[in-house]
């Protein structure tokens, strides 16, 4: 039977093929990369405000729950309306350039579009409302937000790094009343004791089923 390609012509191919599987990791990686992000772990994102949690939850001291109302209830922890913001500054800094855009906001009744930090991509399922039941401190996957001028993420958000906390979330859990302080969790502990409730199974945790439906 007569050679239908050249020796020539198959290795054309062979590279051909090799770069397009190249490209195709390349694309892969880049769209993942996407997906958590720009500059995730390093730069905080451009928001219409620079909110400054370091100045409203560290200096300030005001509860995750004032802002985040829905985070004990719902998988999405909220992001605070407009009106929220003016129970506050309808009396605070009422003329300041910074805050225009709430002002705006306000009176038009048009939100402001706030850029999320924390984005999952959608193939993954994630409820705020059971790590909080559970005793997972808000400083677990959000890190020292009230040290934070501007909020950017400190975690990967990977799947390894949900499952490296999955197969052993002891150490990370905390007492409820305690879950919305700042502090680090080994802090917590030494201080005020390890939560009384003890996970009886381990294997839902790390089912392929439990974050991705």
């Amino acid at each position: 039977m007569a050679q239908v390609f050249s020796p020539g012509g198959v290795l054309a191919v062979k590279l051909v093929l090799l770069g397009v599987l190249g490209l195709v990791a390349v694309g892969t990686v880049v769209a993942y990369q996407h997906l958590q992000g720009p500059n995730a772990l390093a730069e905080a994102p451009e928001q219409p405000i620079p909110f400054s949690h370091k100045h409203h939850a560290g200096d300030d001291g005001i509860d995750c729950r004032y802002c985040h109302d829905s985070v004990e209830q719902a998988s999405f922890a909220g992001i605070p309306a407009t009106q929220v913001c003016m129970t506050c500054h309808s009396q605070l800094f009422t003329d300041a350039p910074m805050l225009q855009p709430l002002r705006t906001s306000f009176a038009t009744g048009k939100p402001l579009r706030w850029t999320r930090v924390h984005d999952l991509p959608d193939f993954v399922y994630f409820d705020h409302s059971i790590h909080v039941k559970k005793g997972v401190g808000c400083v677990e996957c959000h890190g020292r937000v009230d040290r934070m001028p501007l909020m950017r993420r400190v975690a990967p958000l990977e799947m390894q790094w949900c499952l490296e906390c999955h197969r052993n979330p002891e150490p990370r859990l905390r007492k409820p009343e305690y879950e919305f302080d700042m502090r680090p969790t080994s802090v917590i502990r030494t201080l005020y004791g390890a939560p009384g409730t003890k996970l009886l199974s381990k294997r839902r945790l790390t089912d392929c089923s439990t974050c991705h439906r």
